[in-house]
């Protein structure tokens, strides 16, 4: 399954060459009859008053709901597979207010994602497990309500300043992803408790700025490889929260 991009409606049909479909291919001779056949059902259809295209009837397994957000005729059948996917997963957060969009391979947030849960308040949403490289400003003013935020395992090297607007987030993982330094918008986070930022490749820690943080409790920053000056600082930085760090190998130390 190819990953997808801002429009989870617009991908190319591999089935097929040209705006069709992929089903001529099949039909050999007599195109001409079956194509104004076709013609002639589709005018019926359309006069019948029926809400859902021709290209739902033409496949039945098409949910009426990606029906109305259109481009049925643009995906390939595994791409559509992946857009069902995305699609009944917003329909389930409309009933738990839990947004699960991990392992869908998504290399941002479609628009249709907000559109789909416009009227949604969301209470949580794991995004993990995607090729995502950056999350726009969007996603923190159209999801600001939310408390528990899943990033890990994508490609992140930053967060967007208006990340500050989630001001009921209590829990944030940005593990695994490729952070070379620590958001200093994550202390701006005003009931963080929880900072899960283990294996990313963070060198350094701006202490000059400030770390201090009312709720938070724990910021782990294990497994990233921070520099012996950055350690030895940090070890001597008091804060109001639990800091964890891994231990260094003395073989990986170097003698100047």
């Amino acid at each position: 399954m190819r990953p997808f991009g801002n429009d989870i409606t617009n991908i190319a049909n591999n089935a097929g060459s040209g705006g069709g479909n992929g089903d001529d291919r099949s039909n050999g001779n007599g195109n001409g009859n079956d194509n104004n056949q076709i013609n002639r059902g589709s005018a019926e259809t359309d006069t019948s008053g029926s809400n859902v295209g021709l290209e739902t009837e033409a496949d039945p397994r098409i949910p009426p709901h990606i029906a109305r957000i259109g481009g049925i005729l643009t995906f390939s059948p595994i791409a559509g597979r992946g857009v069902i996917r995305v699609v009944q997963r917003c329909e389930d957060a409309k009933e738990n207010h839990k947004l699960d969009l991990s392992k869908c391979e998504l290399m941002q947030i479609p628009d249709a994602v907000y559109h789909l849960m416009r009227n949604t308040e969301l209470q949580t949403c794991n995004l993990s497990g995607n090729v995502l490289k950056k999350v726009t400003p969007k996603f923190a003013l159209k999801f600001s309500a939310i408390t528990d935020l899943n990033l890990s395992h994508n490609q992140l090297t930053k967060l967007p300043d208006e990340f500050a607007n989630l001001s009921a987030l209590t829990t944030l993982n940005i593990s695994h992803n490729s952070f070379i330094v620590l958001p200093q918008v994550v202390f701006k986070l005003q009931k963080l408790t929880s900072l899960d930022a283990q294996h990313n490749a963070i060198l350094e820690i701006d202490t000059d700025e400030s770390i201090s943080s009312d709720c938070l409790a724990v910021v782990d920053l294990r497994n990233n490889p921070l520099s012996r000056l950055c350690r030895n600082r940090l070890k001597d930085f008091r804060t109001s929260f639990r800091l964890e760090i891994s231990d260094v190998v003395d073989d990986d130390e170097d003698d100047w």
